[in-house]
């Protein structure tokens, strides 16, 4: 059963606007920034009034909150959640979604899914006993989502999804996005967009893994998706323990591996020797390069006070949308986010450096030739002369069929050095290329 939850496109609306008494009563540390989407902040409205509710009663109770003692068994339907974009008939929500090509802009459509995502787990992570205190949960990947067609901003849109398995800690919550064709058939709303988050769960007081409730899947798609993520779980378990572990094939792998550097490394080195007579369809990583660099607000931050997750694929993917836009020469066409990895958080006050490139090219289907960019965000830390990677995105892109039948051709990416040809190689093996 859907939990619909109420988006206020402007503020002073009715019907579930939040009004200025509302907030003024919130303690400040449930306050998120001010910055955010209007679907985002309905859904950190509603989620910081379980937070409230649950500090109020607690105080009333007296005494300091203690951790959860005894897990709970929750179903997928319990932590079920849905948002409607009312683009058909809210002109100003349509205008805050729209893009200079009338159509959704992904970047705020990421901030949204990974605000949908971060609610639906403090739903399934709640015992709602006053007493308990909250877990402070996190971010920790996204997997691949895959955009089956161009959203449109002038037919309303749905997000909704669940818990679909959890670990010791960890939780995943598959989101589907749909929306209704334009021809109004409302017996069908085909899925446009399905995302994989994971989530982490920590005590809120002294930071560490903290165990979250168990899943009980009901239906037999529930059942299927709990199989799936399971299986997904073990293989990742097993990857990082053979890699942890001693390998028995060690120079056999290594002779692999020398093989497919040398082979991408060829033509960079003909870049550097011999530029005069380098091949004319390929260009080197390093000149695909672009950068941005920001101080992160303190509108920017989450109900935990760090900078949101949401707002750094946000300003990821806008990144990464430039990066093919400038190596294609015409406009890019989002087709999936590969992978994300939160790595470390970001706080207010911090200088967050992203880099971007476009890491390889997949041109072997002339139809859908294809453009990853990887965009990597530091945190940088002048005084200490430090800098450290706090987020890796990557992306996937395609040009238009008109673009392709007007002649447009995609180059080749090469790496210069070894370091990048190493690079490359890992990233195509994380996605199965060179199986």
């Amino acid at each position: 059963m859907d939990s619909p939850i109420k988006v206020v496109s402007h503020i002073g609306g009715g019907g579930g606007a939040i009004g200025a008494g509302k907030s003024a009563r919130k303690p400040l540390s449930l306050w998120p920034g001010m910055y955010h989407s209007p679907v985002t902040n309905a859904l950190w409205e509603a989620r910081s009034s379980i937070f409230e509710w649950m500090m109020d009663a607690g105080a009333a109770a007296g005494g300091p909150q203690q951790p959860q003692t005894e897990l709970l068994t929750k179903t997928p339907a319990q932590s079920r959640t849905s948002i409607v974009y009312k683009f058909a008939t809210d002109d100003i929500l349509r205008e805050q979604y729209r893009d200079p090509w009338n159509e959704v802009r992904i970047g705020m459509l990421l901030e949204d899914l990974d605000a949908l995502a971060g609610t639906i787990v403090v739903k399934h992570c709640s015992d709602e006993d006053s007493t308990t205190r909250p877990l402070l949960v996190v971010t920790a990947s996204v997997d691949k989502m895959v955009l089956k067609k161009p959203l449109r901003v002038d037919t309303d849109l749905k997000i909704a999804g669940a818990v679909t398995y959890v670990g010791r800690s960890s939780i995943d919550i598959q989101i589907e996005v749909t929306q209704v064709d334009q021809d109004g058939d409302m017996h069908s709303e085909p899925v446009v967009l399905t995302a994989n988050f994971t989530f982490v769960a920590r005590d809120s007081m002294n930071g560490k893994s903290a165990p979250v409730n168990r899943l009980s899947p009901e239906t037999e798609k529930e059942k299927q998706l709990f199989g799936e993520r399971e299986a997904w779980d073990k293989l990742r378990k097993r990857k990082r323990q053979e890699q942890s572990g001693i390998f028995e094939n060690v120079i056999h792998k290594l002779s692999n591996e020398a093989e497919r550097l040398n082979v991408l490394l060829t033509e960079g080195r003909v870049f550097s020797d011999l530029p005069a007579l380098a091949d004319r369809d390929s260009i080197l990583m390093k000149d695909t390069r672009l950068e941005n660099s920001l101080i992160c607000q303190p509108q920017q931050r989450n109900l935990h006070g760090r900078i949101f997750g949401g707002f750094l694929m946000h300003r990821a993917f806008e990144l990464a949308f430039s990066t093919a836009y400038a190596f294609v020469g015409q406009r890019p066409c989002f087709l999936e986010v590969d992978h994300v990895d939160f790595l470390k958080p970001v706080d207010v006050g911090d200088f967050l450096r992203f880099k971007s490139c476009v890491l390889y090219t997949q041109l072997h289907n002339p139809e859908q030739p294809l453009v990853n960019v990887e965009v990597v965000a530091h945190v940088t830390r002048p005084e200490l002369r430090r800098s450290e990677v706090s987020n890796t995105f990557h992306f996937t892109f395609t040009v238009s069929s008109d673009a392709l039948k007007n002649g447009l051709k995609i180059r080749h990416v090469v790496p210069s050095t070894e370091e990048e040809a190493r690079h490359i190689v890992e990233r195509m093996d994380a996605e199965g290329l060179f199986d």
